[in-house]
């Protein structure tokens, strides 16, 4: 076991699930669907969803919320799990309520969802291409505001691990807060004082701070754009005495050549900053 290991790190994905499914629906709503008037309000139907093309499944919790808050009699089966693999024209779920919830709902929920399994997807090829090597995948706080919890339930459902949540649940020190104190050591002493017993993580941007940051009592190393050279020669340096996590905006097929340098994780922000929706289609079949 790591002396510190990021991806155990425990994240609550669902504590603001309900309020961020009703900001969503107050930004599409508004005071009401206008549109919507034109199905009688008792009328009830089915609808379903399928998927346009190959994805990773993420949101089902959020996708039912909207349907729920509209109205709680709204009746989902789905036929996947979240982190199930998809084909294109999958049936995805089924839905059955009130027609015009099922028409004022749509959009919100599809939102959620082609988002959410964009995450999950885009995770998931980067999780493949390190699947001969011991190195992790982490994501990073580079996400959609309001929406972090979200994309990372997303990263677990594809594979990935999560980084910290927030500023409150981790420390990484990184170079303007080295400045801000003085060095790396002064930084580390002055945080070892006022936050016993956290893990204290220290972005490191040349060779000679990692022995630097190890001295000084760091628990874990990020290398920050360090080339693959520099990144073995840190973990000869390093010797397993603390894990090191490379950042640098690795691309899909330079991952397998950043694993062999020997590093334990390497972070990627594109995997929540850099969102492609999947293609997921809603129709009513049945008034």
């Amino acid at each position: 076991m790591l002396k510190f290991d990021r991806s155990s790190t425990a994240i609550d994905f669902f504590a603001d699930l309900e309020v961020s499914v009703a900001n969503a629906l107050v930004e599409d709503i508004g005071a009401g669907d206008r549109t919507a008037h034109l199905i009688h309000p008792t009328r009830t139907a089915t609808a379903s969803v399928i998927v346009r093309e190959p994805a990773v499944l993420c949101g089902i919790r959020w996708f039912d919320q909207v349907f729920n808050s509209l109205d709680s009699t709204t009746g989902i089966t789905w036929k996947f799990a979240d982190g199930d693999r998809l084909k294109a024209g999958d049936l995805i779920c089924e839905i059955a309520g009130n027609a015009r919830v099922l028409v004022t709902g749509e959009r919100t929920a599809l939102n959620f969802l082609q988002s959410l399994s964009g995450t999950a997807t885009v995770t998931a090829h980067y999780v493949e291409k390190l699947a001969s090597a011991s190195t992790r995948l982490l994501d990073t706080r580079k996400t959609i505001p309001g929406l972090r919890r979200a994309q990372k339930y997303a990263v677990k459902c594809g594979g990935g691990y999560n980084h910290r949540a927030g500023l409150y649940d981790g420390i990484l020190v990184k170079e303007n807060h080295i400045a801000a104190a003085g060095s790396i050591s002064a930084a580390i002493q002055a945080l070892r004082s006022g936050e016993a017993g956290i893990a204290i993580e220290v972005e490191v941007e040349r060779l000679d701070q990692v022995e630097e940051a190890i001295a000084a009592g760091a628990d874990m190393l990020l290398l920050d754009n360090f080339d693959l050279q520099q990144m073995a020669t840190a973990v000869v340096q390093a010797a397993g005495r603390v894990p090191l996590e490379a950042s640098g905006g690795f691309e899909l097929d330079n991952l397998p050549a950043v694993a062999a340098t020997g590093v334990d994780f390497v972070s990627i922000g594109a995997l929540t900053k850099h969102v492609r929706a999947i293609d997921y289609s809603m129709r009513i079949v049945s008034l």
